[in-house]
């Protein structure tokens, strides 16, 4: 049994998150007031956990991507729906380009920000009636070829 140091309380060590750097592998305090701690710190030092994940990760303060939804007229920028929330970055400079909506900024990342392979998605997309055509032909050409090496070879 273990003693949390905040509530007092004690605890089975299994009650207190892992970490390498103390005697016994785990922390003082027991999950619930460690995640707690971690939480006032997150309040106090960045005004709450949406500001510390952008700066975090983007660089930017929730204050600056409200900014920029406000610059873009509340609206993604690629389909045009309403309170986008998504932050849309370069992977290779990790610049901010934007706020997108959820399926703006997963179809970007699906197709690796790659401008060729969104236009060739948009060619698809366009004349899906003919690809679909030609894929049909070269289905029924393979079966042939397979049929005729299945005589010749039997």
């Amino acid at each position: 049994m273990k003693r949390c140091p905040d509530c007092k309380q004690y605890k089975p060590p299994e009650e207190f998150p892992r970490n390498k750097n103390t005697r016994d592998g785990r922390h003082p305090y027991c999950k619930p007031c460690h995640n707690a701690r971690s939480d006032e710190t997150r309040q106090r030092l960045y005004g709450g956990s949406r500001h510390y994940h952008l700066k975090r990760r983007y660089g930017i303060g929730a204050d600056e991507v409200d900014a920029m939804i406000a610059a873009q007229g509340g609206v993604c920028v690629v389909c045009g729906r309403p309170d986008p929330e998504h932050v849309d970055h370069d992977h290779a400079t990790g610049a901010v380009r934007g706020i997108l909506c959820f399926n703006c900024n997963g179809g970007l990342g699906q197709f690796a920000d790659d401008q060729d392979r969104l236009q060739a998605a948009a060619m698809y997309l366009d004349n899906a009636g003919v690809v679909a055509e030609h894929a049909r032909e070269l289905r029924d050409a393979s079966i042939a070829r397979a049929r005729l090496l299945v005589k010749v070879s039997g």
